[in-house]
């Protein structure tokens, strides 16, 4: 992708021919550009399902299962920690005490609580997790991806790579959104199926006051986005009057058209009333929870909202006191507001990491008291889009260290979603090394504690 405001180009200032266009595309700095969307858009088949649209709120780094959808108030101290149990607004269920307005909406979600896989490293955790595969070097005996692998056909495609590729839009903005960055590691890639399916992210504005932009400035433009926005429209005025661009690709000029069209609107965070902004919590995540609620309002299929900060191996509770209030302000009002305005039933949301924490806490002065990488037995949140709520999916054992019964896989959990949205999780997939690849693995024999059908 060329700059187009740079000085250097030429392209621009002298007149930017086809070739040039083509090569800019949809003239934005994010990972998918908004032609690739288009085209993406335009791929996929019509697909009915019980929901339309999947907000996942990814806790990056690995939760603590136990200080926030397990806690285990019979274990011995040196498990459970000093935070205690609440009740829910359902019986029998508890959760952290500093998940106090989650246990007020806790009849709108379920708790999957025997997630595990056999993974300890982030990166190939974040994988198996995000797109409900173990890399293929899993399967030849190699259990490390390297920089390299993301070229070389191991990394499989995300679960909203698979949304944007099997279902057919009309909206006017790209299918697959990451907010306000994605995922550190590899998961949220659109791997082997390609460019066109990478998330379109958004860049948050270091003032959470103001919201988030879509045309943040790079290398060669101003400093200032309004300024950007008046030279993309004098571009736009100069094509409406060029008869050298009527062979341009017709993706590409759709999407420009769009970005400066009413799709930007979704990103006004200005049109939320003050009330609203405070209630989800005047933060990247909470401000990031209302805008997933606008894109799915105006029709984005799939968009992940990315908290970062669960790797707690150092002074995990008291990391757990600023985390835990934060993901239960925005989570809570997010299910609260799509609950209101009838979008619950048609959206799926799922509150994940890649992993747990180790349920004994490491005492010695170089952790004070932190918890490390723990993929035996973790939790995760599912809710609307035809998951029922105010449920308890499986167990762990009395200290949180394993499945007591009804395991769930990372397969099993990207399947249910698969089936809710109406996308077939047995479809192959066109695998570079000509594997035999299907949306989920679950036809090749893997190990699996079956669909939540329980929930569904």
């Amino acid at each position: 992708m060329i700059d187009i405001f740079a000085d250097r180009c030429q392209g621009f200032c002298d007149g930017i021919n086809r070739r040039d266009f083509l090569r800019v595309g949809a003239l934005t700095t994010f990972g998918l550009t908004m032609g690739d969307a288009l085209r993406a858009r335009a791929y996929g088949a019509a697909v009915e399902g019980k929901a339309q649209s999947v907000i996942l709120l990814w806790m990056s780094g690995g939760p603590s299962h136990m200080d926030t959808w397990d806690p285990k108030p019979d274990a011995p101290e040196a498990y459970r920690g000093p935070a205690k149990a609440i009740s829910t607004n359902v019986t029998g269920m508890q959760i952290n005490e500093h998940l106090p307005l989650l246990a007020r909406q806790a009849d709108k979600y379920s708790i999957v609580r025997g997630m595990t896989h056999p993974s300890a490293d982030h990166v190939m955790a974040q994988h198996s997790v995000l797109t409900g595969h173990m890399p293929d070097k899993v399967l030849d005996g190699d259990r490390v991806i390297t920089r390299d692998d993301r070229s070389s056909g191991v990394i499989y495609p995300s679960w909203g790579a698979v949304v944007a590729r099997e279902k057919r839009f009309t909206g006017t903005l790209p299918p697959y959104v990451t907010v306000p960055i994605p995922p550190a590691w590899y998961g949220e890639s659109a791997g082997f199926l390609g460019e066109r399916f990478k998330p379109f992210s958004v860049g948050c504005n270091s003032d959470s006051q103001k919201g988030y932009v879509v045309l943040a400035p790079p290398i060669g433009f101003g400093s200032s986005v309004e300024s950007n926005r008046r030279a993309l429209e004098k571009f736009a005025r100069q094509l409406e009057v060029e008869d050298t661009f009527e062979a341009v690709d017709t993706f590409c000029m759709q999407a420009f058209g769009q970005t400066l069209g009413k799709g930007r609107n979704a990103f006004d965070m200005s049109e939320e009333p003050d009330e609203v902004r405070d209630r989800y919590g005047r933060t990247t995540f909470g401000q990031s929870c209302i805008l997933a609620r606008r894109l799915v309002e105006n029709h984005v299929p799939f968009v992940t909202v990315t908290k970062g900060g669960w790797d707690t191996h150092y002074r995990n509770y008291n990391n757990m006191t600023v985390l835990n209030p934060d993901l239960d302000r925005g989570f809570s009002a997010l299910l609260e507001d799509l609950h209101q305005r009838g979008l619950l039933d048609t959206t799926i949301v799922v509150c994940a990491g890649e992993f747990g924490r180790t349920p004994r806490i490491l005492t010695n002065p170089r952790w004070y008291g932190g918890r490390h990488h723990f993929p035996d037995v973790f939790s995760i949140v599912v809710a609307g889009g035809g998951f029922r709520g105010g449920q308890v999916v499986g167990s762990s054992d009395a200290k949180a260290s394993s499945v007591r019964d009804r395991p769930c896989y990372p397969w099993d959990l990207a399947a249910s979603v698969y089936k809710l949205l109406g996308i077939d999780y047995n479809k192959p997939l066109p695998h570079p090394r000509h594997r035999n690849a299907y949306v989920t693995p679950l036809k090749l024999g893997v190990e699996s504690g079956g669909l939540l059908t329980e929930i569904m």
